[in-house]
């Protein structure tokens, strides 16, 4: 709720809301941190998660109760806080654009005087419902910081108004001013704060007579309103989800297929209706290109044997074939450099996978590898493989054989290589995108196998 003051200031427009809603973002999130760390530190405390479980946790939590009872005066916006300010520029951007705005002001504001101080009372008021047990310092230190501050920054506010004023100025793109102080009179800003602290004491007091009202419409809303609406919603795509689950995906490998089968059709439509006597440009083949053809059939052979062997290790084996003959092609292309990096990360990959079988226990292994594939599976991959090759290689011939006119981001690339401590920018590409690549799927791996680790240790896995 407190985010749509800062969405209402914006919309009020002019400078007094622009600044008013910078304003509003920091004094907000110093006093409701220290709400949301009073909250867990009494349920921490008590157990309770319910404001009705809770009361006179004053006396046994006197320092909690008073900073959080610091930064609560700060949400609700009283004198000598923060958050006094956030409210004064509020009215007055409201009272700027006329009496409706400013009615919705007073009105915004003692619904959160009412709540806030009701949130507070509850807690730390009235007869003690649930004793608490001590807390760590740690956990009202923190509370007490932000009250202090809280405090601090309603007596002395220039340090935070002046942070709000360039946050401010770049947001509305010319430098303003904003004004916090307090003013002894009956300017309408002071008059809508009294107003405000009138009507939310007046809510408090009297929560007995509207509570019921209030309980019934949210009963209502509870059945008809957005909230029903959004969660029956919710429910229906989750449904069609599982559905499309059931349905599609049986394992993890089927799950691209819903999206390679229509992605290779679209692109094979496009090649066949869109006009491409231009589009793919063929040359000359000459003596010097028989190495590199030589061994891009290799690679693409070995791409095509991983999908071959059951056991694991040769599953390994034939994936390193792949990337060591890439690293080949590379050097057969005058890039040794580029081989030379591309071989160091092939090299780590497949010693941690082979690491990974040696961990794995020997009956799994034994029993992945002699489950047979399908007959209805093997030919969908087979399908699915074709159409994905044709994709690809329609993609790359036709945007190599259109090279972007520009070189301006290119040329900004290779200036930037010597910062990657690379020679080319060929090296520096392949190292960061692939070893980074690399480095993704072994913390990936390393986090699965310390919570599988923690799971065992606690016989959770059996």
């Amino acid at each position: 709720s407190q985010y749509g003051y800062i969405v209402f200031m914006f919309g009020l427009g002019g400078e007094k809301g622009v600044a008013g809603a910078t304003f509003y973002v920091v004094a907000h999130a110093l006093v409701k941190s220290a709400l949301f760390m009073t909250a867990g530190g009494v349920s921490e405390a008590t157990g309770a998660t319910r404001l009705s479980d809770l009361g006179g946790l004053a006396r046994p939590m006197p320092g909690l109760a008073f900073w959080s009872g610091c930064a609560a005066a700060g949400l609700i916006a009283l004198p000598l806080t923060a958050g006094f300010f956030k409210d004064e520029l509020l009215f007055a951007a409201a009272h700027e654009r006329g009496t409706p705005f400013a009615v919705l002001a007073v009105l915004a504001a003692a619904l959160t005087f009412a709540y806030i101080a009701r949130f507070w009372i509850r807690i730390f008021l009235g007869s003690l419902h649930t004793a608490p047990t001590a807390i760590a310092t740690r956990l009202v230190v923190p509370v007490a910081v932000l009250g202090v501050v809280t405090v601090l920054l309603g007596v002395w506010v220039t340090p935070l108004a002046r942070l709000a004023e360039r946050a401010t100025s770049i947001s509305a793109g010319a430098s303003l001013h904003i004004e916090a102080a307090y003013h002894l009179d009956l300017r309408a800003e002071n008059v809508m704060a009294l107003a405000t602290w009138a009507a939310g004491t007046g809510l408090v007091l009297s929560e007995r007579l509207w509570r019921p009202a209030a309980l019934a419409v949210a009963q209502v809303g509870a059945r008809l309103g957005p909230e029903r609406i959004y969660f029956s919603s919710l429910s229906a795509l989750d449904a069609v989800s599982n559905a499309l689950h059931r349905i599609e995906v049986r394992d993890l490998r089927s799950r691209i297929s819903t999206i390679l089968l229509p992605a290779g059709a679209l692109v094979l439509l496009a090649v066949i209706v869109t006009p491409n006597s231009d589009e793919f440009a063929t040359g000359a083949m000459g003596q010097d290109d028989i190495p590199v053809i030589m061994m891009l059939l290799v690679t693409a052979a070995a791409a095509i044997a991983v999908s071959v062997p059951r056991d694991h290790l040769q599953i390994v084996l034939s994936m390193s074939c792949v990337g060591f003959g890439l690293a080949t092609i590379y050097a057969f292309m005058g890039a040794p450099d580029v081989a030379l990096v591309a071989v160091l990360v092939e090299t780590v990959l497949s010693l941690f996978f082979i690491g990974m079988l040696l961990l794995m226990p020997r009956a799994i292994l034994r029993y992945e590898t002699n489950v047979g594939a399908e007959a209805n599976k093997v030919r969908r991959d087979a399908v699915l493989g074709i159409v994905s090759a044709i994709t690809a290689f329609f993609v790359v011939w036709g945007t190599l054989s259109r090279p972007a006119s520009s070189t301006e981001l290119i040329d900004g690339y290779e200036e930037l290589t010597p910062l990657a401590h690379g020679r080319d920018v060929v090296t520096v590409i392949l190292a960061d995108f692939r070893g980074f690549d690399t480095l993704g799927e072994i913390c990936v791996i390393a986090m699965v196998l310390l919570g599988v680790l923690s799971l065992i240790r606690k016989g959770r896995l059996r």
